[in-house]
């Protein structure tokens, strides 16, 4: 049986606020505390629903000060810990490898030093629960799937950073003693993500009549994950994953990046009222980043198998949750999109 103090890293981000507001309103025994820095892509604004709860408590701070994550477990004595803190796009990690090597190895790295130092003499009812993605197994052809014994073989600064927090938490387990989960997922969508993601980009874009950046031929493939499905598979996951295992999480929605553009193009001409192939013509394909890897996609079935997890969503439904939410809420997305992201969106995506 777990303990009920839990650390969620990253909680006022796009995965994270939402893993938190599910925590917090499900579990009201347990006491949830959202650890965030507030860089570009944390928002308060993501969790005022909740900022009242009893259970909930927000603690603004940065994983990679050593010193100061030191001091919070000791304080607060942090029973478990679901990492979900991250530098996260493959774009930004081109153009700053280190600021990905400072936050997803350094920072888990601390947290690793701090929940192993509070806990050592005892590690019964404790977990340290890692979240990553399937970007650390490489590249796919245009058959198969990624399982958890893929080999690992990452090709972006991003990815490769992530690898390396996986394979620290694997080691802390071995060489500690240390109780571990981890999670490798697919692209997540949905509501309150940061629009440097394809999704909320595109959706952003089309509102505001702007061009629809496409790398390349447009025909790189991902597996699409509601985000409220990660969400439930991770409540699994902490509450009845084996120690030391490994679970990928995928939503089974496989869709070529042009295909999902079209579509998104398709649902706001319809929205917005706008003669059918308006926002189409706002497509524009742009020079390939470095390093794209072509596809991914995921085999739950272990997930399925032993903690019977199956998404809820299929892409249709995910997707037309996540238009109405971006449409409804145009003032979160007016507060996010900020100076600092109209710099970096036109050095990323000009010509």
């Amino acid at each position: 049986m777990l303990d009920t103090t839990i650390l969620i890293t990253g909680g006022a981000g796009f995965i994270g606020s939402h893993l938190v507001r599910h925590f917090v309103n499900k579990y009201p025994d347990y006491q949830i505390f959202n650890l965030d820095a507030l860089t570009y892509a944390g928002n308060l604004e993501n969790l005022r629903d909740i900022e009242d709860k009893e259970n909930y408590h927000f603690i603004k701070a940065d994983i990679t000060d050593a010193e100061v994550i030191e001091d919070l477990f000791q304080k607060y004595q942090f029973q478990n810990v679901i990492h979900c803190a991250a530098e996260s796009h493959v774009d930004r990690s081109i153009k700053d490898p280190l600021a990905f090597v400072r936050t997803n190895i350094i920072g888990t790295l601390n947290l690793l030093n701090s929940f192993r130092d509070l806990w050592k003499d005892d590690f019964e009812g404790k977990l340290f629960y890692h979240i990553s993605t399937d970007e650390v197994y490489g590249t796919l052809g245009e058959t198969g799937y990624f399982t958890e014994t893929t080999a690992y073989d990452p090709n972006s600064p991003y990815s490769a950073s992530k690898a390396g927090s996986d394979h620290f938490v694997r080691a802390y387990g071995e060489t500690y003693g240390l109780p571990y989960v981890i999670s490798n997922c697919s692209n997540n969508y949905g509501p309150y993500q940061f629009p440097e993601k394809l999704i909320p980009l595109m959706i952003n874009n089309i509102i505001e009549n702007k061009d629809l950046p496409i790398y390349g031929d447009g025909a790189y493939t991902r597996d699409w994950l509601f985000v409220q499905d990660h969400v439930e598979a991770i409540d699994l996951i902490f509450h009845k994953g084996k120690n030391k295992e490994t679970y990928n999480i995928g939503g089974n929605n496989e869709k070529k990046n042009l295909e999902v553009v079209k579509l998104l193009c398709e649902k706001l001409d319809e929205k917005l009222g706008r003669e059918k192939g308006t926002s189409e013509k706002l497509m524009k394909f742009i020079k390939d980043r470095p390093g794209h890897d072509r596809r991914y996609a995921i085999d739950s079935s272990k997930l399925q198998k032993e903690l019977n997890w199956l998404p809820a969503h299929n892409f249709e439904q995910g997707i037309e949750q996540t238009i109405d939410w971006y449409l409804n809420n145009e003032k979160w997305l007016k507060h996010v999109i900020s100076g600092t992201y109209r710099e970096y969106y036109e050095k990323q995506y000009s010509e």
